[in-house]
C-alpha cells in the first residue's frame, strides 16, 4: 500500500505568525544589541570572567579543608560595578539556611569559614555572611568597564559526615564541590544572580581558567576537572607511565589496583604530594581524593575529523561490580553523543567517572552511585555525561531555567537508550521515569508553563517541567524539523552559543532562523502554555480508498502520535503523524490515509508522548 498520507487541518486559514511572552528585562537585553532576534548573540553581547589560582589542602581523615585563592575578576561589562557578589554554596549545609528538603545532623556543618579577604592586595574586614549563600561586598574602588580587580581569599570548612553533591563518600574518600567562594555571574538582563542555592535548583557560572592545586598525604590520589600539569611529581613512574598509556588507547588500563593501593607505592613518597590542575574556560572545578580507589582509564576518538582522543577514568571500591564496567559505559557516551546527538563532538579532553551518592554532573566529572542492575547504571552515567553540552559548554543558567539543561539531557538520555535497548524498551522506560507520574497527575502545578523560571518552583512542578515536559518538547521538535532540520538547528544553536550564557529566547529564535521556519506557535504550545497531552478520536469515516480520522486535541500539546489500523483480514498498519498536524489548528486536525482494505478498528498510540486519558483513543466499525 501507498503510504500518502494527506492531512487535512481544519483552520481559517494557514496559521498566523505569533510571538512569544518576553519578560522585560530580557526585553530590554534586545533592545540593547546584547542579543538579537535572529537568535545570535547580539553586536553588543559580551559577559565578565576571572581567572582562579587555588589551593587546597585536604588531611584524612580530617574533614576540614584549608583553602586559599587568589581571583583575577575581568568586568567586560558596560557598566561601573560598584559590589561584588559572591557564591558561597556551602553555606547550605548550615542548620537554619534555606533548603527545599529536610536535613539530617550528619548533613549539617558550619558552613565556609573566611578567615582572609582582600582586594587588590588589602586586606578588608569580611562579615561573616549566616546562612546566605550569597554575599554581597562594596568595593573600595568602583569597578570600571573593561577593567579587573584582584582579589584573595583565605578560608576553611568542614565536609559533611553525609555525602550530597558533595562531602565524605567515607572516611578516608572526600569528594569537593562548590568549595571556594566565586565570584556570581553578572549578566545583562539580570545583573548579579543573587538567587539562593535551595539544595533543588542546580547552578549558573561563568567560563572561567583556573589552577587548582590539592596538598594531601601520600598515598592519596586526586581526580579532579581539568589536565593534571605534573604526573611524574606525585605518582610514581610505574603509574604515571600506565596514566599516559591510558591516554591514546582503546584498551582498558588499570592505573592503579587494589593490590597497588594496598602496597602503599602508587604515589610519590613524601609527606605531601601537591597535585596541580588547570582547567580554561570552564564554569567550575570539582575533585575525589581517596587513599582506596581503584583507579580504571582508556580513551576513545571524539572527533574523528581530527582523531582527537579524550579520557575516559573511573574512581570507585573494588566491590563496586558496576563501576568495573564504568569505563567502556564512559567511552560508548562519549562516542555517541559526539557522533550521533548532540553530535559534537566531546569538548574536554577527559570525563571522570567517581563512585558516590549523588548522581550528579561536574564539568569533566560524575559523581554516581553504585548499583547491582549494569543497565541502570549505565543509563545514570550517560545521562550525566550528557550533561556536558548542556549546561557545562552552553553556560545555561540552570537555576531559573533548567529545561535547558535537563530537558536536553533528557531527551537524548532517551535517543542513547534506543541505541543500547532497542526502542521498545528505551520508550517503557522513559515512560515510567519521566512521563508517567506528570500525564497521571491532574494537579495544578503539573500544567504550569515550562518557561516559568525554576527557581521560584519546587517538587514536581520543578521537576517534570525541567526533565520530561522539556525533553518531550525537545523531541517533538525533532519530530517537526525531522532528523537533518533539527540536528542543523541544534549545532547552529550550539556553535553561536557555546562559551556563553544564552537564556530560553536565544534558543527559540536561534531555531527559528537556523530551519528557516517560524516555529513560534510550536514554542507557544510547548513551552508557554498550560496544555498537556491528550487527544481523542472525535469522528471516523472509512470508505473502501481513503479513511478520515478527526482526532480532537484536548490536552493542546502538539504531540506526534501513531494511527494504529485494523484491518478486516487481520493485519496492522500503523500510521505516523508528526506535531505538524497541529500547526494551523491546535484544536482539531483531519488525518486521511489511503487505504486498499476494509478497516476494522483503530486506535491512537503515542509512545513517550503518553495520553492523559486513553479511553477515547480507540475506535471500532459498527
Amino acid at each position: 500500500m501507498r503510504l500518502l498520507i494527506f492531512i487535512c487541518l481544519i483552520a481559517f486559514g494557514t496559521a498566523q505568525a505569533q510571538s512569544l511572552y518576553m519578560p522585560r528585562n530580557v526585553k530590554k537585553a534586545y533592545q540593547k544589541d546584547t542579543r538579537s532576534m535572529d537568535g545570535k548573540p547580539g553586536s553588543k553581547y559580551w559577559q565578565n570572567s576571572a581567572r582562579y589560582a587555588i589551593t587546597v589542602t585536604a588531611t584524612p581523615p580530617s574533614r576540614t579543608i584549608q583553602g586559599t585563592e587568589e581571583i583575577i575578576y575581568v568586568n567586560n561589562s558596560p557598566d561601573t560595578l560598584a559590589t561584588l557578589v559572591f557564591k558561597l554554596i556551602l553555606n547550605s549545609h548550615k542548620s537554619g539556611a534555606i533548603r527545599q528538603a529536610p536535613a539530617s545532623p550528619d548533613y549539617l556543618t558550619t558552613g565556609i569559614h573566611i578567615d582572609r579577604y582582600t582586594e587588590n592586595g588589602s586586606a578588608k574586614p569580611w562579615r561573616d555572611a549566616g546562612v546566605a549563600t550569597s554575599k554581597q561586598v562594596v568595593l573600595n574602588k568602583p569597578l570600571m568597564p573593561h577593567d579587573s580587580v584582584k582579589l584573595s581569599f583565605e578560608w576553611h570548612y568542614d565536609l559533611s559526615v553525609e555525602s550530597g553533591r558533595e562531602g565524605m563518600l567515607d572516611s578516608t574518600t572526600l569528594f569537593l564541590a562548590y568549595f571556594y567562594p566565586r565570584v556570581a555571574v553578572y549578566d545583562d538582563y539580570y545583573g548579579w544572580d543573587r538567587t539562593t542555592f535551595t539544595e533543588a535548583q542546580e547552578f549558573y557560572n561563568d567560563f572561567n581558567d583556573y589552577t587548582l592545586t590539592v596538598n594531601v598525604p601520600k598515598d592519596y590520589i586526586v581526580w579532579s576537572t581539568g589536565d593534571l600539569q605534573n604526573p611524574t611529581d606525585v605518582l610514581q613512574p610505574t603509574y604515571a607511565k600506565r596514566l599516559s598509556e591510558s591516554l591514546q588507547t582503546d584498551s582498558l588500563i588499570h592505573v592503579a589496583t587494589l593490590a597497588d593501593l594496598r602496597a602503599k607505592q602508587v604515589t610519590t613518597q613524601q609527606p605531601v604530594n601537591s597535585w596541580t590542575w588547570k582547567a580554561s574556560n570552564v564554569s567550575d572545578m570539582a575533585v575525589c581524593i581517596s587513599n582506596h580507589y581503584v583507579w580504571d582509564a582508556s580513551s576513545v576518538v571524539v572527533d574523528k575529523k581530527t582523531n582527537r582522543r579524550a579520557s575516559v577514568q573511573a574512581a570507585f571500591l573494588d566491590n563496586a561490580n558496576d563501576f568495573h564496567q564504568m569505563v567502556g559505559f564512559g567511552r560508548h557516551s562519549l562516542d555517541w553523543f559526539s557522533n550521533n546527538l548532540p553530535g559534537i563532538p566531546y569538548p574536554y579532553a577527559k570525563t571522570t567517572i567517581v563512585q558516590g551518592f549523588a548522581d550528579m554532573e561536574y564539568p569533566m566529572m560524575v559523581n554516581d552511585g553504585t548499583t547491582t542492575d549494569l543497565n541502570f547504571s549505565r543509563f545514570v552515567a550517560e545521562h550525566e555525561i550528557a550533561h556536558t553540552w548542556f549546561p557545562f559548554y552552553m553556560g545555561i543558567n540552570e537555576t531559573r531555567y533548567g529545561f535547558m539543561d535537563e530537558g536536553w539531557t533528557t531527551a537524548f538520555e532517551y535517543l542513547i537508550s534506543q541505541a543500547d535497548l532497542g526502542t521498545a524498551q528505551a520508550t517503557k522506560n522513559f515512560q515510567q521515569f519521566r512521563v508517567n507520574g506528570w500525564i497521571n497527575d491532574p494537579s495544578a502545578e503539573q500544567d504550569l508553563p515550562i518557561v516559568t523560571p525554576a527557581n521560584i518552583l519546587s517538587g514536581a512542578a520543578m521537576g517534570n517541567n525541567e526533565y520530561g515536559k522539556a525533553a518531550l518538547g525537545y523531541l517533538a521538535l525533532k519530530e517537526l524539523l525531522g532528523e537533518t532540520g533539527f540536528k542543523k538547528s541544534l549545532h547552529e544553536f550550539i556553535n553561536r552559543w557555546h562559551g556563553k550564557h544564552p537564556n530560553p529566547w536565544d534558543m527559540f529564535y536561534s531555531f527559528n532562523s537556523a530551519s528557516g521556519k517560524d516555529l513560534n506557535w510550536f514554542w507557544n504550545n510547548w513551552f508557554f502554555s498550560n496544555n498537556y497531552i491528550d487527544l481523542a478520536i472525535q469522528k471516523v469515516e472509512a470508505s473502501p480508498t481513503q479513511c478520515t480520522i478527526t482526532i480532537q486535541n484536548i490536552g493542546g500539546y502538539a504531540a506526534p502520535v501513531d494511527v494504529v489500523l485494523n484491518f478486516t483480514d487481520g493485519t496492522t498498519e500503523t500510521v505516523h503523524q508528526t506535531p505538524v498536524i497541529w500547526q494551523a489548528n491546535q484544536k482539531v486536525a483531519v488525518v486521511k490515509i489511503p487505504v486498499k482494505k476494509k478497516v476494522q478498528s483503530l486506535t491512537l498510540a503515542g509512545g513517550i508522548f503518553m495520553d492523559a486519558d486513553e479511553r477515547n483513543n480507540s475506535w471500532k466499525a459498527k
